[in-house]
């Protein structure tokens, strides 16, 4: 008798622990709906920024004269641009006095290895134990891009110094694609380790970077976060999110904010949906399928891609090298004080079409 509830007892167990295994983590937040507020005219800026940092002219860039460093973002003082040769990445830290903040951008995949990019996250794995976080893991390629290269410290300086002239500004950090995983480890690096107040991260088309866990902590260090997504964008269905293995597998931190189109013919209406608190409800980006990179290049109708086919390709004018500094792997920043004005530029050009 004993034997047979013992089993009993046994079968009831397993039953019920093959149960709670099989229901998919949510992620875990304060009873109090730290909802970020989206702002859609903040979201055509920031998207601009996100799209000027793929500029590879860097002395139109640095003194903020591109072809995308116009409209919404005219006025924009950056105060250094640093390009990571290595690996090639690229970032900028600067002061938008319409937004009295500072902004960081990051440079996202370049557009022609997006591709491969996009089949080898199909097969990424968590790899990393974040610091300090018990059971959160990420992508340990993410994590380096932003924490073991030279954009780190050159940004965390330029945010000193732009702090100790300007006063204590907010930070907004932005980016695409990959640009888009290492701002939200940059926003969580300045709140976490740098006790940053009055941080917004703002990324477009970006994968999932960490597990459950992870975005869980996440939601709670860095509340003002939105992830925008748009459509079919197929990046950030990347890397696979499988529900029923929560602590194995990736998981977005909230909040997204999915752009899609509905209607019939000539009438479409665009629609910006500002969706739950899990980071992976499924009436957003989780209701279609993610096929498309056309979807991924473009955001608000801004084109979000290098404007060259040259693989880490930069151009620079010999002037704004007294602004540089290079260490031994080729790395170079391009860095001034806050409120110091860039040499002029020479406009002409000469008869074999280079400026002078």
């Amino acid at each position: 008798m004993r034997h047979g509830r013992r089993l009993i007892l046994a079968i009831l167990f397993v039953c019920l622990f093959g149960f709670s295994c099989s229901r998919e983590l949510k992620v875990k937040t304060k009873r109090i709906d730290h909802r970020p507020i989206y702002n859609h005219t903040l979201a055509t800026i920031l998207v601009e920024y996100a799209s000027a940092v793929y500029m590879s002219d860097l002395t139109e860039l640095f003194s903020w004269t591109c072809s995308r460093c116009d409209d919404l973002t005219k006025g924009f003082e950056i105060i250094e641009l640093i390009v990571d040769i290595q690996h090639c990445l690229q970032s900028f830290v600067g002061v938008a006095k319409n937004l009295n903040a500072i902004v960081i951008a990051f440079r996202g995949t370049q557009e022609h290895s997006i591709q491969n990019w996009v089949e080898d996250l199909f097969w990424k794995q968590l790899d990393l134990n974040y610091p300090g976080m018990p059971d959160a893991m990420v992508h340990h390629g993410f994590y380096s891009a932003y924490h073991n290269t030279t954009l780190r410290p050159g940004i965390l300086n330029a945010v000193k110094r732009a702090k100790d002239y300007y006063g204590d500004l907010d930070i907004m950090v932005t980016g695409h694609s990959m640009g888009g995983a290492m701002a939200s480890f940059c926003g969580l690096d300045l709140t976490v380790n740098h006790e940053a107040k009055n941080v917004l991260v703002m990324t477009f088309g970006q994968p999932r970077i960490g597990n459950a866990v992870f975005a869980s902590y996440y939601s709670r260090l860095v509340p003002n976060s939105i992830r925008i997504t748009n459509n079919h964008d197929i990046v950030p269905h990347l890397p696979p999110y499988y529900s029923y293995f929560p602590q194995k597998t990736y998981h977005h931190f909230p909040r997204e904010v999915w752009l899609y189109s509905i209607g019939l013919g000539s009438l479409v209406y665009n629609v910006e949906k500002v969706c739950d608190g899990s980071g992976e409800d499924p009436a957003c980006s989780r209701s279609v399928s993610g096929t498309s990179i056309s979807d991924h290049l473009n955001y608000y109708g801004i084109d979000l891609m290098g404007e060259t086919w040259r693989s880490c390709g930069i151009v620079m004018d010999s002037f704004v090298k007294e602004y540089g500094k290079t260490d031994l792997d080729g790395n170079f920043a391009l860095s001034r004080n806050p409120a110091t004005p860039i040499l002029k530029l020479k406009t002409e050009v000469d008869d074999g079409g280079n400026r002078v």
